[in-house]
């Protein structure tokens, strides 16, 4: 039976990930399968692997064939090379001691780029955040100076107003409230004391009474 390293598709539309499974070459592509050795999510940055090292070692070493996508994540996870490695220990190339100081080498450089890496990443992020908070706050500043100056025309507009109306006003108060002309000084003491030439009327008509009884005398 032909066996091959292939992925199984799982997840939503446009956010899939994968199962990777051994499955009999002639089964369809998301059907049965004979073991699940780890599973593959190429959402992220770096995409996240978890494979069963040993597992996907054994396979290969029994003939499993692995699809291209899986040939490369098993390359990347280091299970190609320790079966060369294992392949250089049969034949006598070198010991299993050289073989596991090769391997641990490879992984410890290979971490080291993952974290470089991942730190760039990081990196990156935090300037394009820096930057579309840089690009919020003057999108920000220009909006509080357009509403600054719309406040300030309205309140100069409003001034003007006020100023034209201002004449308006006072000449609308002097229709309503007009000046009366004060009385002459003599009408208004005659007004105030209409008696005090009453009395000199009579004395003089009294002394008139008494010219003429002195004449007929």
């Amino acid at each position: 039976m032909a066996v091959k390293i292939r992925l199984q598709r799982h997840g939503r539309k446009g956010y899939a990930y994968y199962h990777i499974v051994i499955a009999d070459s002639r089964a369809p592509r998301d059907g049965k399968f004979i073991e699940r050795i780890g599973s593959y999510n190429p959402n992220t940055n770096p995409a996240t692997v978890d494979l069963k090292f040993d597992r996907a070692l054994y396979w290969l070493n029994v003939g499993a064939q692995p699809t291209d996508t899986t040939r490369n994540i098993l390359s990347e996870e280091g299970v190609l090379l320790m079966k060369h490695l294992q392949g250089g220990v049969k034949k006598g190339a070198f010991d299993e001691a050289e073989a596991e100081k090769r391997f641990n080498a490879w992984k410890e450089n290979k971490e080291k780029v993952v974290s470089k890496t991942i730190e760039e990443l990081d990196a990156a992020k935090q300037a394009d955040i820096k930057q579309r908070l840089k690009a919020e706050q003057d999108i920000n500043k220009a909006k509080a100076k357009e509403l600054a100056a719309k406040r300030a025309e309205a309140a100069e507009a409003e001034a003007e107003a006020t100023t034209e109306d201002a004449p308006d006003a006072e000449e609308a108060k002097a229709e309503e409230n007009p000046k009366t002309e004060e009385p002459k000084a003599e009408e208004a003491k005659a007004y105030e004391n209409p008696a005090a030439e009453e009395p000199k009327a009579e004395n003089a008509s009294e002394a008139d009474k008494t010219d003429d009884s002195s004449k007929e005398a």
